[in-house]
Parts: structure tokens; C-alpha cells; sequence
């Protein structure tokens, strides 16, 4: 049974979903708890996906106890019905760590993918670390996108037997989908892109954002698009009101800066093909800009993801706006640190996470005995340092 419940864990369960689908060894039921609504829709729609089940639990301004306690109840109820031999939970939402925490109450093995990423502070990313470190502590099964994550997971005296390193499955639901990107349907961002002009992607959403740091990047966006009056400034805005009310006072009356509502998974992507710079705070973008050869600023104090920070393709930039302004400009003026950055490799997967993942699952239950696990040797991050 695959558990997921917001846009990021729909995009990367799809081709796990699919895989094990296509597989006649297994029969995968999906269910859907409905944390995002119409995002995540979008997303399971993009993979042809249609859930068993869907708890609905999405209501305006709940709550982390809110969430958790109807995800709780409404999985209970599924997992008692259905019964499976494993529950597959995704990365580190509110979703994930209760559906390992229903599995285990209902005594069912728990398979966590993405597992093993840290930052180390448990209120950064908030309450995304708790959430993994905890679904950690109750799987039984570890697939870890990377052999960083795997180490972070053998620190924690997980048994290694039960680690297997497969890629981040998010490079498989890219690789499917620019593989025939479909044309932008927002008439305005269609007639901005038109124009041909350089584009800055920025996304923003964190929780430990709200507030006075998105108001500086609000801020930050501004400045940026009046100093750089020939780029666009493209902000496909997340549907919470506390993201979008914090940036758009800055920005709303700034011409080269472009708002808009959340796109499909799909031309996400297509945007994230077009850009020439990704401003962001999203984990998923931290993954996706460097397998497309685009420069990432990651706007946190920490990273889970510190691999691609070392290759080179990512930079650690804060909320400050001036270190944003600063750090943008630098790769809109400066050839040389934008190649560095662009041409440096994607330490993150090679677009067979899924099958890795039928095989690491085929294994547990007794059907396989080999898993070959994803490498990445980082060859250009040593030539890059300085």
C-alpha cells in the first residue's frame, strides 16, 4: 500500500506506483490523504494515477495537530479494512511520518523511501526532520536516495541490511516528464516567455519561512527585477495565503515579475527547463534544476541535501536579502560562476530510483537477492573548489 498525501510525495511515489503496477509480483493499492488537494490531483492525474482511497482531510488553516490526528483516524480505519503487507510512506510530511505511525500501531512492515536525509537541527526544516527522523526509527525497510543519506541512517544504528541505496525517484518522474513537456497554458506566463527573455525561477513555501523572511524575499525579488530590468522574475505562488500575502506586497507592481498560480506538475517542469536561474526553498527543485543543468539558490540556513551543495550545481543563500540579491546577481553577471555551477553533475539519481525500489521490495519479500544500488562519483565537484 503507497501512503502519500501532498504534490512533492505524488510526484516522487508516481514512478514507484507505476513500477510496481507493471510488476505481477505485486498488487499496490494507493491511498491518498489529501493533505494538498488540488495540487496533488494535478499530480496523480499528470501520471495517469487514480487512488483506491482518498481520506480528504484538506481544510483551510488546520493545524499540525489537526492534520496529524484525521490522517491518523481516516488510515487506521483503511489499513484495518485492507490489510497489506507493507505500507510504502514517502520522504517527510505530516503524511508520512503518521501513515508509518498507523502502520505500526496496525503491526505492518513500513517502507520508507527518501529515507536518511538530515539537516541535523530538528527545527530545520520544521517539522520535516522530526517527521523523517521518527518514520526512520519505525521502518523496517530504508531506501535512501543517496550513500550520504545511508551513512546518516547507519549513525543512527540502523541495521545496514535493511539500507539499500537507490536514487531519489524524483529524477525518474523528471525524466518522464520533459521527455515530451507540454506547451504552457497560462495565457500571461505563455506571453511572458514568448518575449525570450532570461527567466529567474523562484519558488517558496516553507513553513519556517512564513512571515518575516518571505517578506524579505518579497523584498529581495523586487530588487533584483529593477536591477536586472531584461530578466523575468517568474513565482508560481503556493496556494497557502501566508506565502502568497508575504510576497506579493513587494512585488505586485514590479513589471518583469510575474505571479501566478500553481502549475501542473507537468508545466512546472517545462518552466524548469526554461529558466536560467532557480531561486527556491523546495527540496524537490534542489534535486530537479541540477538534473536539467540549471543553477540552484537554495534560500534555507541548512540542507538536507548537501550532495549537490558539494558538486558544485547548489548554493546555501538564506533569507537575507541582500545575500539573495547579491548571490543572484553574481550568476546573472559573472559567465564563469554560472557554468560552474550549470555543468556541474546531479549526485541526486540516474531515473531508475523505481526500479531499484521494485527490486530492494522483491528482495524483502523473499522473491530477489540482488539490488544493484545507485553510485555517483563526484569527478567535477573536486576540480570546482577552490
Amino acid at each position: 500500500m503507497a501512503i502519500y498525501g501532498t504534490r512533492p510525495e505524488g510526484i516522487k511515489m508516481a514512478p514507484l506506483v507505476l513500477a510496481l503496477r507493471d510488476d505481477p509480483r505485486f498488487e499496490v493499492r494507493v491511498v491518498v490523504t489529501g493533505q494538498h488537494r488540488e495540487m496533488l490531483d494535478q499530480v496523480n492525474q499528470s501520471f495517469g494515477i487514480v487512488p483506491d482511497s482518498d481520506l480528504d482531510i484538506h481544510a483551510p488553516g488546520q493545524s499540525l495537530t489537526q492534520i496529524s490526528n484525521r490522517t491518523l483516524e481516516g488510515l487506521t480505519e483503511v489499513l484495518k479494512k485492507d490489510r497489506p503487507d507493507a505500507v510504502l510512506v514517502q520522504g517527510d510530511t505530516s503524511t508520512t511520518f503518521v501513515g508509518a505511525l498507523a502502520a505500526f500501531y496496525a503491526e505492518i512492515p513500513v517502507v520508507h523511501t527518501e529515507a536518511g536525509l538530515r539537516t541535523g537541527n530538528k527545527y530545520s526544516p520544521f517539522p520535516e526532520e522530526i517527521n523523517r527522523r521518527l518514520t526512520g526509527q519505525i521502518a523496517s525497510l530504508h531506501l535512501a536516495p543517496t550513500a550520504a543519506s545511508r551513512e546518516n541512517l547507519l549513525k543512527e544504528n540502523i541495521d545496514a541490511s535493511t539500507i539499500v541505496v537507490t536514487g531519489n525517484s524524483v529524477i525518474d518522474a523528471l525524466l518522464i516528464t520533459v521527455a515530451s513537456l507540454p506547451r504552457i497554458e497560462d495565457p500571461a506566463l505563455a506571453e511572458r516567455l514568448a518575449e525570450g527573455r532570461p527567466m529567474v525561477l523562484v519558488t517558496a513555501h516553507r513553513r519556517e519561512s512564513w512571515g518575516k523572511p518571505l517578506e524579505a524575499v518579497g523584498r529581495a525579488i523586487a530588487a533584483l527585477a529593477r536591477r536586472h530590468p531584461d530578466h523575468d522574475f517568474v513565482f508560481p505562488a503556493h496556494r497557502n495565503p501566508l506565502v502568497r500575502d508575504a510576497i506579493r506586497p513587494a512585488v505586485q507592481d514590479v513589471k518583469n515579475v510575474l505571479m501566478t498560480e500553481p502549475l501542473p506538475y507537468a508545466q512546472f517542469c517545462a518552466l524548469l527547463e526554461r529558466a536560467s536561474i532557480i531561486l527556491t526553498d523546495s527540496g524537490g527543485v534542489q534535486e530537479e534544476g541540477p538534473s536539467l543543468g540549471k543553477p540552484v539558490l537554495v534560500m534555507r540556513e541548512t540542507t538536507e541535501r548537501p550532495e549537490a551543495v558539494v558538486a558544485g550545481a547548489v548554493k546555501l543563500v538564506g533569507t537575507d536579502e541582500e545575500v539573495i540579491v547579491r548571490e543572484v546577481s553574481t550568476l546573472i553577471t559573472d559567465q564563469d560562476e554560472y557554468s560552474r555551477m550549470a555543468r556541474a553533475l546531479n549526485p541526486y539519481g540516474d531515473g531508475r530510483a523505481a526500479e531499484r525500489t521494485v527490486r530492494a521490495l522483491a528482495r524483502h519479500f523473499g522473491f530477489d537477492d540482488l539490488v544493484e544500488e545507485f553510485t555517483y562519483e563526484p569527478q567535477f565537484a573536486a576540480s570546482t573548489t577552490s
